[in-house]
């Protein structure tokens, strides 16, 4: 069983001025230092019990790839200390160890004896490796040959050609085909299972919160929260959603605590709808939200004909979610958006005015817009979170030059079972439709 302890762990590197500085500070050094230490990560500590699946999140350049150098003693710390117990299993680079001139199979050797194997073992698991690698006649091709996804491949069955204590595994999944992503998670579950310690780094939210049951995100170098997963990754998009606003106001801030779609004019609201919103409180969500003096949400739920919240939607049911914002600044190019998570925090769907080429147009200081999203409620019965967010500025594939409002949870809804529906299961209805026909088998007829 394998365990991963990590205390007051920093690592630093040194900075020169000049590219004579390091050889006077060589030559010198009763002159003193003439570099100054560039902190990667700081005061960094926590413990990984034999077992736990547990996922690092940070933004590029946070020192996730670092840390994980550190644990795995490719890299020594400044200050601090790393302990494991248990063999380890690392995908750290692509490649990783490879010679471009040895053939796979003579890297497989080699690779398997770094990792403490003997030569007939590693012999007795060939077949194996070949197998789950399916890089066919490649293996006895040199390695420089190999693409990307095919080192991946080769690597990731090697490491785990035999279950460690500890596996370590660095976004390199990230290149391989759908297919073979599946077989390594397959593994990867099944290695969890039976006891092993995952120590996962990824960009990919959904995967963290589908294998891990905890989180570790790194921000500038710290420990910035170590707990749910769930939790991590909204203040992970917080960090996200921070460095894409190319102009944002000075007002902006981040809250670290806490179908067809229409703008509405108003002969389709209710008649009492714009004194609801003009009095209605400003609504907040959960950690990671980011929330500016520029808009406000007071309204984002599930409605009826009459504008009522539904807090319970029939599945398939056609329905309409309202998301109102009171803008207390001139816009020229607001967007409404909105998400919708399942219990585990997966994305189901998520989608906004302008990745839907709908534009609302400009708004003025004062007034309140407001949003429809109308649509089949398809989701399988049970619990789920609503997100919404709004921005100014929309470009590229959905990117949007002011963040000014997004508030994760918002509010919660359940979906019940349509009796009267298909039986399925799944994430969604596909509402499939069933045609049958028979065919002949007769030869004669065949052959006629």
């Amino acid at each position: 069983m394998g365990s991963i302890t990590v205390s007051g762990l920093g690592k630093a590197y040194k900075q020169y001025p000049t590219r004579w500085a390091r050889l006077g500070e060589w030559l010198l050094p009763w002159r003193g230092p003439r570099h100054r230490s560039h902190w990667i990560l700081q005061d960094i500590g926590f413990h990984i019990a034999a077992g736990e699946a547990v996922a690092l999140i940070g933004v590029n350049g946070a020192g996730k790839s670092t840390l994980l150098k550190l644990i795995t003693g490719t890299t020594l710390p400044t200050v601090g200390s790393v302990t494991t117990q248990g063999r380890v299993a690392a995908l750290l680079e692509l490649g990783l160890g490879f010679h471009p001139d040895f053939t796979g199979r003579q890297n497989v050797l080699m690779a398997g004896q770094l990792m403490g194997l003997e030569a007939e073992r590693i012999a007795a698991l060939m077949p194996e490796i070949e197998a789950f690698a399916g890089i066919g006649e490649y293996i006895d091709q040199p390695v420089r040959v190999y693409s990307s996804g095919m080192q991946m491949r080769l690597a990731f069955s090697v490491a785990t050609c035999e279950r460690p204590d500890i596996l370590i595994v660095d976004e390199a999944l990230a290149v391989g085909d759908v297919f073979f992503q599946q077989k390594c998670f397959d593994r990867i579950r099944g290695f969890t299972a039976a006891g092993t310690t995952l120590l996962f780094v990824s960009h990919s939210m959904g995967t963290v919160m589908d294998i891990c049951d905890r989180a570790l995100y790194i921000r500038q170098g710290r420990l910035a929260f170590d707990g749910a997963p769930r939790t991590a990754a909204d203040r992970y998009q917080a960090e996200l959603l921070g460095h894409a606003l190319l102009d944002t106001p000075a007002d902006a801030r981040f809250d670290h605590s806490a179908g067809a779609a229409t703008v509405s004019n108003q002969s389709a609201l209710p008649a009492d709808h714009l004194q609801r919103v003009a009095g209605a409180p400003v609504l907040a969500g959960s950690t990671g939200s980011i929330v500016t003096t520029t808009a406000d949400c007071v309204g984002a739920a599930f409605v009826d004909a009459a504008g009522a919240q539904l807090a319970t939607i029939i599945s398939d049911q056609q329905v309409m979610l309202r998301i109102d914002y009171r803008v207390h600044r001139a816009l020229d190019d607001p967007h409404i958006g909105f998400k919708i998570r399942n219990r585990h925090g997966v994305v189901l769907f998520e989608t906004n005015s302008y990745c839907m080429n709908q534009f609302p147009g400009p708004v003025a200081a004062g007034e309140v817009l407001s949003a429809s999203f109308s649509f089949a409620m398809t989701l399988a019965p049970q619990e789920y979170t609503l997100t919404v967010g709004f921005s100014n500025g929309g470009y590229d594939e959905g990117s949007f030059h002011e963040v000014l409002n997004y508030l994760h949870e918002v509010s919660a809804f359940t979906v019940l079972p349509n009796t009267a529906a298909i039986r399925w299961a799944g994430m969604t209805n596909l509402a499939p439709r069933f045609d049958c026909d028979r065919l002949s088998c007769n030869p004669e007829s065949v052959s006629s």
